[in-house]
């Protein structure tokens, strides 16, 4: 390879513009490279190095990238039209993560004239600036912001998988329930919206995880149970704790123990020691298995019903 068009090239990260590589050598080189097998076309006048493509020559070219050499590669061909958005942006916010073989998604505006290709999905927008406050960049890359991000990744995902993102989001202090229920108005044809709404209510009631929503609508709510507070925190001593479902007047905590979050001798044990600092200031801790509320939802709401009661006299 010309050696110029090989520092163009490590500069790149392996990545590489037949814009850029035109304003110092002749775009024939980059061609004679790629006739070498040095350089593969990814995109139109998008080049990636042949090392960095994995073995399986009847995938799209794009597809045979590292996710994120993937994602710069579709930038780099938008040329500052685009924005990843969808399941591309949801991985760039760290809240799902993207396989080598997944479809790079890219919102631009209608105006941008870029059209769906092997490995890319393009959503077209009229509204769409590539600009703030639409979009932003994070970890060097332009994304579409998180709260579209999410709306627009509702109906992408197997039904099974939406929840997690849009949970995670919230409970990383990244968006607010509010704030995504503003997005959702936004798209008032969204497949699954009445869902995804109810989800956004769960979580602005202090739900915090799917078991928590599944506990919420099947099992502590409804006749004689009391107003739960959720998430409250408890300050005893130095430590501050909070608690998943909390009843006042009762003093008493329901705690739900994840599959795998409190499967451990550690977890345990932290959890033995947690609970019994809240009995020391009187509030009685009630802990129920994921198999139990998932499997035992009336023997779980009827002995939550006489710990309540109990307490009450």
């Amino acid at each position: 390879m010309n050696l110029v068009l090989r520092e163009l090239v490590e500069l790149g990260g392996g990545l590489l513009t037949l814009g850029a590589a035109g304003q110092v050598v002749a775009t024939w080189t980059v061609h004679q490279a790629c006739r070498n097998g040095e350089l593969v076309r990814v995109l139109p006048e998008v080049f990636v190095a042949t090392h960095l493509m994995d073995d399986r020559p009847d995938a799209p070219a794009l597809s045979r990238l590292d996710p994120v050499l993937g994602q710069r590669a579709a930038l780099a061909w938008a040329g500052g039209c685009g924005a990843l958005s969808h399941l591309s942006a949801l991985s760039v916010w760290g809240l799902r993560t993207q396989a080598v073989g997944d479809l790079v998604h890219l919102s631009t505006a209608s105006s941008a004239g870029l059209r769906t290709r092997p490995g890319v999905v393009v959503h077209r927008r009229r509204d769409l600036a590539i600009e703030p406050p639409q979009v932003v960049v994070r970890r060097g890359l332009t994304v579409t912001r998180l709260e579209p991000t999410l709306v627009d990744s509702w109906q992408t995902l197997p039904p099974g998988e939406r929840r997690g993102p849009v949970i995670r989001a919230v409970n990383n202090w990244l968006t607010t329930p509010e704030r995504l229920s503003v997005a959702l108005e936004r798209a008032p044809k969204l497949t699954g919206r009445a869902t995804f709404r109810t989800l956004l209510t769960r979580l602005a009631d202090g739900c915090r995880s799917p078991l928590e929503v599944w506990g919420h609508d099947h099992v502590f709510s409804g006749p004689g149970m009391p107003a739960f507070r959720r998430q409250v925190p408890i300050r005893v001593g130095r430590r501050t704790m909070y608690l998943d479902m909390f009843a006042e007047r009762e003093q008493v905590n329901i705690e739900l123990d994840g599959a795998t979050t409190h499967g451990s001798p550690g977890q345990r044990e932290i959890d033995l020691r947690r609970d019994a600092l809240l009995a020391a200031i009187g509030i009685l801790v009630v802990r129920f298995a994921h198999r139990r509320l998932v499997h035992e939802v009336d023997d779980v709401r009827r002995e939550t019903l006489a710990i309540l009661a109990t307490r009450r006299t």
